[in-house]
């Protein structure tokens, strides 16, 4: 994991922490309230009133808090990395303008935010125990308005720079508001704005909601939308899963899980030939399956697997390609969250149903012919000669085994509460976090809880928050395209132009790709789905299928120069040059694009366990 910023003295440093606290206090109402609810049900049918409303608003919570805590560390994820080639005096005015006209965008939600609470207000609704719903959606527009602050203060680290970008961001929406022009012909001078911006480096989630917002005022239509679908996926009865099942994955990454498991898969494997290939494949996949994050894999593993790779006799050139390509291997398997949002949004398209089981269980044999093809590359590059390392040692691998076995229990626990039928995808979410909780604090004591648990909260509330912020404002775009017949139109076109099915996938591997290259995978399942649904469903193809390829094209474009998520990550890991990174990465590009046109043409591969196990 990246460390932790250093956490101000005094005053600051108290104020830091309270502002920290209220996301962790969220998280641990989140966990809490499902496991309770099971108890209950169990021992004395019963349950907590309103317990479930109650976690998918506290969703919200954490999304909005962790949106804010993320602008105050300057962690809100952006796009474009041009600005990094631009000499220093550029790249600060390119930081400014960029961070203005973010700061317009966040504004301009925030109202829209602030209209759609007075609306809701007026309808009384109660969340239960005597809290109105309104209370809670006000974070939408308290959350935006403080984010919209804090990129105007982090766009320059001087007074007379965020001065500038303050009124900079006056004459954009004073240009906006009160030009006596009509909004629709300011509708391409607004587009051309947001892709500067968007170059210098503007945070992603004010570009969908910019493109969003601009689409809807030039054509007339009410901003509200973009906050209500906003609330209505964050409030989605299977999105708590999400932050849940991640707080897992950063119990497991910011405890000593990693070395124990690096450790045990050693122990088993590291005499084989190949064998540290192997033990890089299954760690990283075991690491992503709960993180949903390819980079927090390689940042948590990529120190531990590269002595051991290069000790063993791999090039330097094939390990960092290879630790890079496994990064992304897990995504398929349970509990990830691509695969649940997928289910989420596919399903929330009105024309398509798809659950979370299903996808899972389509996901097993395609995420495990990548980790095949995976493994038998690195046996391949590996040393050809015998190497000097040490022989198995059954009494060593027990000893490893046995270290490891609490957390080798936590897959066990996932999938048995997931597929048990005892409890709902959000229960097993909150069974597994507090599982993974207590092993890494009190059986193996990696974390204190006092000092470490609310650090490693924050920590996961802060990605939460950042990538809820996408998913919220990607949706009312989304929406814009769907009141556009934007994926209508491009059925009918697809039909017309299109005749062999086989074709059509073949398109959108390639599209699929370079959406991979371009885009985060969250607002892609948000912003793409529902335009590929209505077309796939022209050529009848099965919805948990598409799902898969669409997961196995996007991890792909993780690793696809110049733009690839991961080669980034993995440049800043390792201390190396983007170019050297890609270069080392093609062997792993090709051996996984393959694996992708095998998922995409052989639909067995997805469609047989789901057939089977009803």
């Amino acid at each position: 994991m990246v460390a932790p910023p250093e956490q101000p003295a005094g005053w600051r440093g108290v104020a830091r922490r309270a502002e920290n606290l209220p996301i962790v206090l969220a998280l641990a109402l989140m966990v809490l309230l499902p496991c309770v609810e099971i108890l209950l049900r169990k021992f004395f049918n019963s349950g907590i009133p309103a317990s479930t409303p109650l976690v998918q608003h506290l969703v919200l919570a954490v999304g909005m808090l962790g949106g804010a805590l993320a602008a105050r560390d300057q962690r809100l994820l952006s796009l474009s990395t041009l600005t990094q080639l631009l000499k220093p005096g550029a790249r600060r005015w390119a930081q400014c303008f960029g961070n203005a006209f973010a700061a317009v965008i966040t504004l301009a939600l925030a109202k829209a935010a602030f209209d759609f609470v007075a609306a809701s207000r007026g309808l009384n609704k109660m969340l239960g125990y005597g809290i109105p719903i309104w209370t809670i959606q006000a974070l939408l527009a308290v959350g935006f308005a403080v984010i919209a602050a804090r990129l105007v203060w982090h766009a320059d680290t001087v007074w007379q720079g965020r001065i500038v970008a303050l009124v900079l961001a006056g004459v954009l929406l004073a240009a906006a508001w009160w030009l006596p022009v009509p909004p629709e012909q300011l509708r391409w001078p607004l587009l051309i704005a947001l892709l500067a911006a968007t170059i210098c480096g503007a945070p992603i989630f004010s570009i969908l909601g910019g493109a969003a917002v601009i689409l809807l005022w030039t054509g007339g239509e009410p901003l509200a939308s973009i906050p209500s679908n906003h609330y209505r996926l964050t409030t989605n009865p299977t999105l708590p899963s999400i932050p849940l099942f991640t707080l897992a994955g950063y119990f497991l990454a910011e405890g000593g899980a990693a070395k124990r498991l690096v450790s045990l898969f050693n122990a088993w494997f590291g005499a084989l030939r190949g064998g540290p290939a192997l033990i890089a494949v299954i760690v990283c996949a075991f690491f992503t399956s709960f993180t949903g994050a390819s980079g927090v894999t390689i940042l948590a593993l990529g120190g531990l697997l590269m002595p051991i790779l290069i000790s063993s006799g791999y090039s330097r050139r094939h390990s960092l390609g290879l630790i890079t390509g496994a990064g992304s291997l897990g995504l398929l398997f349970p509990p990830c969250l691509p695969p649940i949002l997928y289910a989420i949004v596919a399903s929330g398209s009105g024309t398509a149903s798809v659950s979370m089981e299903e996808m899972f269980k389509g996901g097993l044999l395609p995420g495990f012919v990548l980790m095949v093809l995976a493994g038998v590359w690195g046996v391949r590059c590996g040393p050809k000669r015998e190497t000097t390392g040490p022989r198995f040692n059954a009494a060593e691998a027990w000893r490893a085994f046995w270290v490891a076995k609490w957390e080798l229990l936590i897959p066990v626990v996932a999938l048995v509460a997931l597929f048990g039928g005892w409890a709902t995808p959000v229960e097993a979410a909150a069974l597994t976090a507090c599982y993974a909780f207590c092993v890494e604090t009190f059986l193996y004591r990696d974390l204190r809880l006092l000092r470490d648990v609310p650090r490693v909260m924050t920590e996961c509330g802060l990605l939460i928050g950042g990538v809820l912020l996408i998913l919220g404002v990607a949706l009312g775009f989304t929406h814009y395209l769907i009141d556009a017949q934007i994926p209508d139109l491009g059925a009918e076109w697809v039909a017309g132009a299109v005749k062999s099915r086989w074709v059509f996938l073949l398109l959108v591997n390639l599209f699929l790709l370079a959406v991979g290259c371009l885009m985060d995978i969250y607002s892609a399942i948000v912003v793409v789905v529902p335009l590929l649904v209505p077309m796939a469903q022209v050529f009848g193809v099965d919805m948990t299928h598409l799902g898969v390829i669409f997961l196995v094209n996007l991890q792909l474009g993780y690793l696809t120069p110049p733009v690839g998520m991961n080669l980034f990550l993995s440049s800043y890991r390792f201390n190396q040059p983007v170019g050297e990174v890609a270069r080392a990465s093609l062997p792993m590009l090709a051996v996984l694009l393959a694996g992708v046109l095998l998922i995409t043409y052989v639909p067995w591969l997805t469609t047989w366990l789901p057939g089977v196990w009803k």
